[in-house]
């Protein structure tokens, strides 16, 4: 199984975008791979008080305190044992560093803009925003996320980030 689409290397005219996937319970999402900053094994946190369930607290990279959140917990997954595959994906939001902690990271996915299919509409009931798109890759569907809207729907997280 290839992941590379040679045609399609973000030339003049070509709509290709690079996304790290990985996976939870099974599923698999990409986040645009501009966007990470490094892939780091799962290691302890400083835990918050008064904190939303899904921010595990805090670590310290290099001098600098990122914020990690456990992205099954905020996508309301059951919680799993982290085991030796369970990483944390460090990502930029404008100016801030964010640790996503997932199961395990799968590769790199060239996508081109033919591949991407809108988000179904799952009802009213159903927050999607943070959604842009399904990939659609052989047989595999791989769920494509905004990282500005995955983040900038917690409230809380903006004064842990500050």
């Amino acid at each position: 199984m290839s992941s590379d689409h040679k045609g399609d290397r973000g030339g003049p005219g070509s709509e290709s975008n690079q996304f790290l996937t990985f996976t939870l319970d099974a599923e698999e999402y990409g986040l645009e791979i501009l966007r990470v900053q490094e892939i780091k094994g799962y290691s302890k946190v400083t835990p918050l008080p008064n904190t939303p369930r899904e921010v595990r607290g805090v670590m310290n990279l290099r001098g600098t305190v990122v914020p990690i959140i456990d992205l099954r917990s905020k996508f309301g997954l059951a919680e799993a044992e982290y085991t030796r595959f369970t990483v944390i994906i460090v990502v930029t939001v404008g100016a801030k560093i964010v640790g996503f902690v997932v199961d395990a990271v799968s590769d790199v996915l060239n996508v081109s803009a033919a591949e991407v299919v809108p988000t179904p509409d799952l009802g009213a009931g159903v927050d999607t925003t943070f959604m842009t798109g399904m990939a659609r890759t052989g047989e595999r569907l791989v769920t494509l996320l905004n990282i500005d809207r995955l983040i900038g729907r917690d409230e809380a997280l903006p004064a842990v980030m500050a």
